[in-house]
């Protein structure tokens, strides 16, 4: 046989591509610095950004617009905290994930009440209302002037720039991304898919269909708020203009080019969108008309994103005929 299934199986390719990032991640700080850090430390929020939508849209099939404000609830109270009291930053980021989650509950329990279209429409205007907030809350927020931050810190030792804050950065998106890993196989993993497929069917199947939405939102939620405050280890500055719905744009088109329900699609789609996002850093008024292209396309093209063309690539890998040699027929003539 030229090649058996489990050459091509999902974990061992799964497990080789981690491998391969964990490499590249570790050498690169002994590599580069400056830009190119603060690039990779941007790629790693984004990853934990698309992890959290992938919870409630690709898991769960929550169709949510609010993800932005709940990277900007992340970011301002992190931010804030670290300004007032410096305490160690893994306490202001989780203060930002417990804060973001507490408004995704009450997200949540919108979602027992609305679908499709309706919901999508009530988490677009609660990120709307959280960037009116962000920009006119100046006695908290500093409004449109924006909010200049402390460095992060631990122990003493403070985060001044990309480099110091890096590993730390990576070592959380690792950590997020196994939770989410672990979320999927699990069976609230289970449960999530099964409201995603039928709310009927889930049911009938014994799910509480309304535990595991509201649970959705939560996770999801406090991913955007773990976000929000790795985003503040290695940058000193946000403006409420960042926090728009361009963002959301920008973090579904990640979760849906890359594949809904797809772990790997999200992770990919984050990498791929968040260098687009630099390289078109200079053309801030095009990239709306261009994310929203890149959607159109795939929506038409390739409805389950870049991750079904590696599913395509195994299955047919696994549906190829045995290959007997010709030594191997002479012997058996």
């Amino acid at each position: 046989m030229s090649a058996s299934s489990s050459s091509v199986s999902s974990p061992w390719w799964d497990r080789a591509v981690l491998l391969g990032m964990a490499v590249v991640l570790a050498v690169l700080p002994f590599t580069t610095s400056g830009y190119v850090l603060y690039v990779v430390n941007l790629l790693m929020v984004f990853s934990v950004l698309a992890l959290g939508m992938h919870l409630v849209i690709g898991e769960t099939g929550q169709f949510a617009l609010s993800h932005a404000a709940f990277f900007g609830i992340g970011i301002y109270t992190a931010g804030l905290i670290n300004n007032q009291w410096q305490p160690p930053f893994f306490v202001s980021i989780l203060a930002g994930a417990v804060l973001s989650a507490a408004l995704g509950w009450v997200i949540g329990l919108l979602a027992l009440r609305m679908r499709d279209i309706y919901l999508a429409l009530a988490t677009f205007a609660f990120g709307e209302a959280m960037q009116w907030v962000f920009l006119n809350w100046e006695s908290v927020t500093n409004g449109s002037n924006g909010l200049q931050m402390k460095p992060a810190s631990l122990g003493g030792y403070q985060l001044l720039n990309d480099l110091q804050a890096y590993p730390f950065v990576v070592a959380i998106a690792a950590l997020m991304l196994w939770l989410t890993l672990a979320l999927s196989r699990s069976r609230l993993g289970s449960s999530f898919r099964a409201v995603r497929e039928s709310d009927v069917a889930a049911v009938a199947m014994g799910v509480n269909t309304r535990a595991v939405k509201v649970t959705a939102f939560v996770l999801s939620a406090a991913f955007a708020g773990v976000a929000g405050g790795m985003y503040t280890l290695f940058t000193s500055f946000i403006h409420p203009e960042s926090l728009g719905f361009q963002t959301t744009i920008l973090i579904l088109t990640m979760v849906v080019v890359g594949g809904l329900g797809s772990v790997r699609g999200a992770v990919a789609g984050a990498i791929v969108f968040g260098l687009a996002s630099e390289l078109l850093r200079q053309a801030p008024s095009y990239q709306e008309i261009i994310y929203g292209g890149i959607l159109m396309l795939f929506m038409m093209f390739l409805p389950k994103g870049m991750a079904s063309l590696f599913a395509s690539r195994r299955k047919a890998q696994r549906a190829s005929p045995v290959n007997v040699s010709p030594n191997a027929s002479e012997k058996h003539a």
